[in-house]
């Protein structure tokens, strides 16, 4: 397992990035796994440390290629706030086809403008230099497993009968410059959103999901 200090947040804390390879250009169309968007859902983060310690006692040859992000908001984690240190809410963010600068509540706020915060930017040119064939991203609210491109895609099957979770195609409204809207309407990568409960035990994520992790890390 490779670790690198990939990029820095507003505030100049760490991002850190793990790999399944020593260099991200030696990655061949990895899986994106990412924690933390929203920093009151400490429960992708925990999901994200957790898959991360499962990895480490695996042999890497026995992996898929992977990139992994434990925490892509550690100012709004470290305030157990949804947004970032600039008030901007991540998910909101991304320069989507239909980012829009208009929010009915503060902690929707999706910048000045769209791919303005220093997180998502990092996370668009990592995206463009590795080529993620998918990329998952965990969080907490309603329990259910987003997908967000192909109807039935494998990997968001797999994480619906493994947790049990409803598999769906939208959250229930409109996510103007999320993930899941630049990833796959505009780059065309699929995107999973996993949602499980708040305010749980942290290992109940990974109950509910780690066995579908597994199946969709390692090799066939």
């Amino acid at each position: 397992m490779h670790k690198q200090v990939w990029a820095k947040s507003g505030k100049s804390r760490d991002i850190e990035l793990y790999t399944s390879n020593n260099t991200l250009e030696k990655l061949h169309h990895p899986l994106l796994l990412i924690g933390g968007m929203h920093g009151d859902e400490p429960e992708g983060v925990y999901l994200a440390e957790l898959t991360l310690e499962w990895a480490l006692q695996v042999p890497l040859k026995a992996l898929n290629d992977f990139a992994l992000i434990p925490c892509i908001n550690p100012d709004g984690f470290a305030q157990n706030q949804r947004v970032n240190a600039n008030g901007v809410d991540l998910n909101r963010n991304f320069p989507s086809h239909n980012w829009s600068p208009e929010f009915k509540e503060s902690r929707y706020y999706p910048g000045p403008y769209a791919g303005s915060e220093i997180e998502v930017q990092a996370l668009i040119k990592l995206i463009a230099n590795i080529r993620p064939r998918l990329i998952i991203y965990f969080h907490s609210w309603k329990p259910c497993v987003v997908v967000t491109g192909p109807k039935n895609l494998e990997e968001a099957v797999i994480l619906s009968n493994y947790s049990g979770f409803e598999l769906v195609h939208d959250i229930g409204y409109a996510t103007p410059g999320s993930l899941g809207e630049y990833g796959w309407h505009d780059l065309q990568i699929p995107i999973i959103c996993t949602e499980d409960s708040e305010h749980r035990d942290r290992n109940l994520s990974w109950q509910h999901f780690g066995e579908g992790i597994k199946k969709i890390l390692l090799k066939q």
